[in-house]
């Protein structure tokens, strides 16, 4: 099946390729610039400190809807061993083999492509199994810090968690951004919390993947025209699962990873920011969400922190 013409033109609108020069592999987050992390800084108030990550546990967010997106398969290599003789230092290590999106994660420009493209223009046979991503991979991406906004469309819509198959639009996130008194601004990271996470903190994994709330893909022109730097949300697809236009699955992936070059972030944990943006009337503050730099990486996971 062939992309419809409507996915099409939505990706003339968006595109950015060569915007930042046609050497560029990293997209909107040249609009992090200097004085967009000074400003960012200057919303600490209370140095309130908010984890967003999901524990790395074996037990995880995967269902095996992804194959090969396994959770996090955890073992001890010594155990308290005195590797410089008897009655010397003991060490313990371990190892670990996962999916680098297992869990809360970023995907990079190169996690998609369409079209025979990946961002830039560049072909998507620049991904192989020996070099996997030569450009635009995630080591690529020296560092996430900047101002963040929580678009709480759940809270916006009075609801803990918006219904499986909601379709989180345009005019949702500027719901959000009235009920918050925030605008998003060029060289944001926006997170938008559907209140999802509630269904796999609650226990009940298969639920939290299928059927989801998520991106419409009417979304990526409005990030456009705010100039996110990158987008995160609660949910296991990132996009609303099933699709809104049938047949064309994760149309918000390749519209924001190769047409954009925009970082999209999933598993995101938000309930507990959710709280404390709540008490204390605001839904903008510093964020730090530095991606593992896995060389040729097509994602990583992350433990972001929000600065309050």
């Amino acid at each position: 099946m062939t992309l419809p013409a409507e996915f099409h033109d939505i990706a003339k609108r968006v595109n950015n390729w060569g915007r930042w020069g046609t050497d560029d592999e990293i997209g909107t987050l040249n609009l992090v610039t200097d004085e967009v992390v000074r400003e960012a800084a200057r919303t600490v108030r209370s140095g309130r400190r908010v984890p967003l990550a999901l524990p790395l546990q074996q037990d995880g967010v995967q269902t095996g809807m992804i194959p090969g997106r396994v959770n996090p398969l955890h073992s001890m290599v010594q155990i308290n061993q005195e590797l410089f003789g008897p009655g010397t230092v003991a060490t313990s290590d371990d190892v670990v083999t996962m999916g680098l999106q297992a869990a809360t994660h970023w995907d990079a420009l190169t996690h998609a492509s369409h079209s025979g493209k990946i961002y830039n223009g560049r072909s998507a046979d620049t991904v192989t199994a020996h070099a996997r991503a030569a450009f635009s991979g995630i080591d690529k991406v020296r560092h996430v810090v900047s101002r963040a906004v929580l678009l709480d469309v759940a809270r916006a819509h009075g609801v803990d968690r918006l219904p499986g198959g909601h379709a989180v639009t345009p005019h949702d996130l500027e719901a959000a951004e009235e009920f918050a008194s925030v605008r998003v601004r060029s060289g944001d990271v926006v997170l938008v919390r559907t209140g999802q996470m509630r269904v796999y903190l609650g226990g009940d994994k298969h639920a939290y993947g299928y059927p989801s709330p998520g991106l419409s893909v009417r979304t990526p022109e409005w990030f456009h025209a705010r100039e996110a730097a990158a987008v995160a949300n609660d949910t296991l697809t990132f996009e609303i699962v099933p699709p809104e236009i049938e047949d064309l699955w994760l149309p918000v992936h390749a519209l924001h990873l190769v047409e954009m070059g925009m970082l999209q972030g999933q598993n995101w944990n938000l309930e507990e920011l959710s709280e404390v943006c709540a008490q204390e009337r605001r839904y903008a503050f510093l964020l730090s969400a530095m991606p593992e730099p896995f060389v040729g990486g097509t994602g990583t996971p992350v433990a972001p922190v929000a600065i309050l």
